[in-house]
């Protein structure tokens, strides 16, 4: 008895000298990932001092802290679509415009330490859509052709496999194949494409999240000559040759090609007769040798009067 007395005082010191436990906050996954409309868990469990009533409130961060959580209540587009049990909050058909980071904090007013939080990430997965898909119709043999595929909505990012008359292009296995497909941007490269590579293509987007999609196949031909550059052309050339010859034959009946003068000439009927007068205006030059004279028509009729006169 007299040890157990001895050892007494020290176990009661001990206790009382033993660091409580303040209030700690944790989650079971900080990461969460969920598909589209479907729900999404967020959990958070704490543990207090001596609070048994400690505050609970969610929190989602982003441009600006909002409040999923508060006094009790759901906050903006959380209310009417999401439930909490203890401090752990379901998310009900989760969209795009929910994924993020969310914060659980517990505040424990009669604790040492009197907050603590917890934080836990959401992606909303979403599954592929029909991929956008740019397949020529036609091309020149041995130029370089680019088939594109995309789908921009898929999360995580979709990966891409072609596929020619319904049937799985592999990916190239050596260095100087005469085709590359990137799986990741989606493109289908030909590097001089041949006759034998006409045929129907349709592209497979895929993420691992529901359904793969699949665009509707396009037929591509290759021709050895461009038929439809080959038409263009000569009729071009042809119209340049007839608005050519035209404006040559107009010009021509308009005498512009031939030797020119300068004159004008007029003439002076009188009632009882015809008197004929004219008088032409020649090109003045320093060299008199070069001007061209050219004299009016004259028609067989009678004059009283043969010669010019002035008026």
């Amino acid at each position: 008895m007299e040890g157990t007395s001895l050892y007494l005082p020290i176990v009661i010191l001990l206790m009382q000298c033993s660091p409580s436990v303040p209030v700690t906050v944790s989650t079971t996954k900080p990461k969460v990932e969920v598909e589209e409309f479907s729900d999404a868990v967020l959990s958070c469990m704490f543990h207090t001092e001596e609070d048994q009533n400690p505050r609970i409130e969610w929190k989602k961060k982003g441009k600006d802290v909002s409040f999923v959580y508060f006094n009790g209540r759901f906050k903006g587009s959380f209310e009417g679509r999401a439930s909490i049990e203890g401090a752990t909050v379901t998310l009900q058909k989760v969209t795009q415009e929910d994924a993020g980071e969310y914060r659980c904090e517990i505040s424990a007013s009669q604790d040492t330490v009197s907050l603590g939080e917890t934080n836990v990430t959401l992606k909303v997965l979403v599954p592929p859509h029909i991929p956008s898909c740019e397949i020529p119709s036609s091309a020149v043999t041995g130029t370089l052709v680019q088939l594109r595929c995309l789908d921009e909505q898929s999360i995580p990012p979709a990966t891409y496999s072609w596929f020619k008359d319904n049937h799985p292009i592999s990916p190239p296995r050596q260095a100087n194949a005469t085709y590359l497909i990137n799986a990741h941007t989606g493109i289908l490269e030909f590097k001089a494409v041949v006759k034998e590579d006409t045929g129907r293509y349709s592209c497979l987007a895929s993420n691992g999240v529901g359904s793969p999609k699949m665009c509707e196949g396009k037929h591509m031909a290759i021709e050895d000559v461009n038929m439809t550059a080959v038409v263009t052309t000569v009729v071009v050339v042809c119209l340049l040759i007839v608005v050519c010859g035209c404006g040559g034959l107009a010009l021509h009946r308009n005498s512009f090609f031939t030797p020119g003068h300068r004159g004008r000439s007029f003439w002076i009927s009188q009632h009882h007769g015809a008197a004929h007068i004219s008088s032409q205006t020649l090109h003045r030059t320093e060299d008199t040798s070069n001007v061209n004279y050219i004299p009016p028509p004259q028609e067989p009729q009678d004059f009283k009067h043969t010669q010019s006169f002035m008026l």
